[in-house]
């Protein structure tokens, strides 16, 4: 798809999604928390040939999961679960001094922000047990998501995605749409046979599409067809300086839509990470995965723009390998057949789109036990917090305690869009 057959300009949006369209009932963190419990009753009647649920285990978890918690974060002050923490990893401040670097501060500053994270984060499928990042700036040798979150602060640095060679710190649509394989190749440092990333041609195409679908939204994105824009946009939307987390999930969805490659799609609206499962009442279950972590993760840059973000609970834990996997190794979910793990399974799978929904709701089960386990109230420690401290990285020491590598508990056909 090129810019050219965009046909949504007069409107300013590549795909309209007006109210009482069909599609637009399943573009809301809401509606991913609805059609999840859904399925997650399907299975926990016994109707699922896939999975079976053991709620009693859930205590276990989440003291498992609290005292990671307390070792990671001992004064518990955990921060959001965002692309930033990977950015910053080992305790470098790469954003902070790339932006003095350039001089950039105040609204510039945030905008730079929001032009490198929404990139990072269409960029942070799972990289596969191979591939690493070394840093140059501090020497560390960084793989998995950490690994390209710095990775990708080195492709943004470049200015690899600015139209503006005076002003590289930028993502415009125009330079955005240049993006090839062999950008990321060379700045993610890949080499084919010893230092392999999975999905290299669809990370460098999603950041092609989402150049096309910039261009074509310029409601958002504004004349400048810049990714930076999105905060001007949320900025005018806030009520007294407060926005609603559900708010810029939603803008989101309906701006990033058309991103996703080979997605299904309703009326004309592509409904992105949308799966169908039989128990799902209209017959699809939506999880809006990468979009929510990209929600997360423009949570920081919004609140330094001086916005106040409220209601982060509505959007919902991310139902990834990490989280899923801390729940299939610890044993609250069990596959129903033990051969499950040696089977190459397709994200569109009934059985990972089972996972995935008893993934959302088991997550916010947790959360209120380990809130219960810390001393700490929602409105102190929200679900965001209870990702970071959290659920995501005792998904990870689990899987390295159990397997080789920290591969994930079952074998997913990633094309690097979903996970």
């Amino acid at each position: 798809m090129s810019a050219a057959v965009a046909t949504s300009e007069p409107e300013g949006w590549h795909t309209p999604v007006p109210d009482g369209h069909p599609a637009a009932a399943l573009l809301c963190a809401d509606a991913v928390r609805r059609h999840c419990r859904e399925v997650a009753g399907h299975v926990a009647a016994g109707r699922s040939a896939h999975f079976r649920v053991h709620r009693h285990r859930l205590a276990d978890a989440a003291r498992y999961v609290a005292d990671v918690i307390r070792a990671r974060y001992p004064d518990l002050a955990v921060p959001y679960h965002s692309r930033w923490r990977h950015i910053e990893a080992g305790g470098v401040d790469r954003w902070g001094a790339l932006a003095a670097r350039h001089g950039l501060a105040g609204d510039e500053a945030v905008r730079a922000m929001i032009d490198l994270v929404i990139p990072s984060v269409l960029l942070d499928a799972g990289a596969g047990a191979r591939w690493a990042f070394r840093d140059a700036a501090s020497g560390q040798v960084l793989t998995r998501s950490e690994g390209l979150g710095v990775a990708s602060v080195a492709l943004f640095a470049s200015g690899v995605l600015s139209n503006r060679a005076n002003a590289p710190l930028r993502a415009d649509a125009e330079a955005l749409m240049r993006v090839r394989a062999g950008h990321v190749h060379k700045f993610f440092q890949v080499d084919d046979d010893t230092n392999p990333l999975v999905g290299l041609e669809g990370r460098a195409n999603l950041v092609r599409q989402l150049g096309v679908v910039a261009h074509a939204t310029p409601a958002v994105f504004g004349a400048e067809r810049r990714l930076g824009c999105l905060f001007d946009y949320c900025r005018a939307h806030a009520a007294g300086g407060a926005l609603q987390a559900g708010f810029v999930l939603e803008t989101l969805l309906k701006a990033l839509g058309p991103l996703w490659p080979g997605r299904e799609i309703l009326d004309g609206v592509p409904l992105g990470d949308c799966w169908p499962h039989p128990a799902a009442s209209g017959g699809r279950v939506p999880f809006h995965k990468l979009t929510q972590w990209l929600t997360y993760s423009l949570l920081e840059p919004l609140a330094a723009g001086g916005l106040r973000i409220e209601g982060l609970d509505a959007l919902t834990g991310l139902p990834e390998y990490r989280n899923g996997g801390l729940l299939l190794d610890l044993g609250v979910i069990e596959p129903a057949d033990p051969a499950l793990a040696a089977r190459r399974l397709a994200p569109g799978s009934e059985a990972i789109v089972e996972w995935r929904a008893l993934t959302v709701v088991l997550l916010d089960e947790i959360a209120v036990e380990i809130r219960a386990l810390l001393g700490k109230q929602a409105g102190d420690f929200p679900l965001t917090c209870v990702l970071e401290g959290g659920t995501w990285a005792a998904g990870r020491r689990i899987a390295a305690q159990m397997r080789a590598g920290g591969a994930p508990p079952l074998d997913i056909d990633s094309d690097g869009t979903v996970f």
